[in-house]
């Protein structure tokens, strides 16, 4: 006989369907669990980007990463000269430039026993230079405009002072040099140059008078301004960036305009490829070399403007992949920050290598860095994001490698701009239009007599002397 079928009790079957659906309750929210999880893990490598993770400045790392080691073998390097290295001294004054006294110091008797001391002839003095500064001497002039009276005309004529008087009123052209120099070269604030000017000139000044006085230098570089800003469109390479600048506490921006000769500053309240289209023309031929912020893209996109994309900055976002939890995208920032490294290998080697074996390795080590960022591709917003910009981009990351003089970074518009950055920090901004076209005229003024090895305060001199003298002042142009 067959064995009769067993029957499950009525409460078996409810014990195991509860149990059935506890297990999905808990799978359910095991796997919610699991996405919060990652998606806080995300959030977190996010909010600790730092400046070697991202485009943030290092001012702004609240923890500053410790310095790496030393390679093995090697010690640590200390601070100062190292050995080994040759020492550096200034030169002395020639003798005819020596115009104060000459003080000749001997010993007639020995310090120890209080014997004589026998002159020693072959062996040189040693010798001390000391350079000081006297008195600061002030220059007081006075002019008179005698007046006449034209019995023919029944008015009154005064004579005219000379156009440099007129202009300048009660501060000279090389006082005002100075304050210009305090205000722009040294971030000072106009208390601290009125306190300079009173305690070691001697002159007591106004606060508003000073105000006059910058805006006098700052009409004195108008022109030389201009011709720069003129000339931006026809440069052949170009780099780029901005920063954020405050003017009675609205939110502006200042671009900086680096070419290979010269730097220009310009302060606009948009951020936008407006500033590139009314600075640079809708018909730039040039290389812009930039980082992959949107507005230099729409410049590229609404008029075929030829980019090179920053690497370092790319570089900055393929390391941010490897430190996000997924440890698919760890290994896609790993392959292709390995790619990247080899690439910058190869850059360094640039002048070990022949013309054309450099050009070979070079294109090998592009051509593997496109494999690495294309292929094999983690499906995650980040990997994927990455690798659709280099398949839109990628030449753009490239066009040092074809353009002959065109820089792989930014790092020129970047080294430029920080001296705004500092000024920022100090100064806090401006309070009008007036004030931000100082600023850009005497930015520009300094980082341009930098990149050409030029004497700041000199060109100030004789930018200011030609308008006391309403004459043309000099250009910053090379040959000017």
């Amino acid at each position: 006989m067959k064995a009769k079928a067993r029957k499950s009790c009525p409460n078996c079957r409810r014990l195991q369907a509860m149990l059935i659906a506890q297990e999905a309750e808990f799978e359910a929210r095991f796997k919610a669990l699991e996405a919060t999880v990652a998606r806080l893990q995300a959030q977190l490598a996010a909010a600790r980007k730092d400046s070697s993770t991202s485009s943030k400045p290092p001012s702004s790392d609240i923890v500053k990463p410790p310095k790496p080691d030393p390679p093995e073998g090697q010690e640590r390097r200390r601070i100062g000269g190292q050995p080994g290295h040759p020492k550096h001294e200034r030169a002395t004054f020639p003798p005819e430039s020596i115009n104060g006294t000459s003080v000749d110091s001997r010993l007639d008797l020995c310090p120890c026993c209080g014997h004589d001391l026998q002159p020693m002839l072959t062996i040189a003095p040693r010798v001390i230079q000391q350079v000081d500064i006297k008195d600061v001497p002030l220059e007081i002039q006075e002019h008179r405009g005698h007046p006449g009276w034209c019995s023919h005309c029944q008015k009154q004529f005064e004579a005219p002072l000379p156009i440099g008087i007129e202009r300048g009123g009660l501060v000279g052209p090389r006082l005002t040099t100075v304050i210009a120099y305090l205000k722009g070269v040294c971030h000072a604030s106009f208390s601290t140059v009125r306190k300079f000017i009173r305690d070691v000139v001697g002159l007591t000044i106004s606060r508003g008078q000073l105000a006059n006085i910058i805006a006098k230098v700052s009409q004195a570089l108008e022109q030389p301004y201009q011709e720069l800003l003129e000339s931006l469109p026809a440069q052949e390479r170009l780099n780029v960036d901005e920063t954020g600048h405050k003017q009675n506490r609205l939110r502006q921006w200042v671009w900086c305009f680096r070419a290979s000769l010269y730097t220009l500053f310009k302060i606009d309240p948009t951020r936008s490829g407006d500033v590139l289209i009314e600075v640079l023309g809708k018909e730039f031929n040039g290389v812009l070399g930039c980082d992959y912020f949107s507005a230099y893209r729409r410049y590229q996109r609404e008029f075929g403007v030829t980019l090179q994309f920053c690497l370092a900055h790319l570089i900055r976002d393929v390391k941010f992949l490897t430190t996000l939890p997924d440890v698919r995208e760890q290994a896609y920032g790993t392959r292709l920050r390995e790619a990247l490294r080899a690439l910058f290998g190869v850059i360094h080697r640039r002048e070990q290598l022949p013309t054309e074996s450099f050009q070979t390795r070079l294109e090998a080590a592009r051509a593997e860095v496109l494999r690495c960022a294309t292929r094999d591709v983690p499906a995650t917003n980040h990997c994927r994001n990455l690798a659709k910009r280099f398949e839109k981009h990628g030449d753009s990351y490239f066009r040092f490698i074809t353009t002959p003089g065109v820089e792989p970074t930014n790092n020129l518009a970047e080294q430029a701009i920080r001296f705004v950055v500092i000024d920022r920090l100090i100064t806090q901004g401006t309070r009008s239009e007036k004030g931000n076209r100082w600023c850009e005229r005497i930015w520009t003024v300094i980082a341009t007599c930098t990149q050409q090895g030029r004497s700041v305060f000199e060109y100030l001199e004789a930018a200011v002397g030609a308008w006391f003298a309403d004459t043309e002042p000099p250009m910053l142009l090379p040959g000017g």
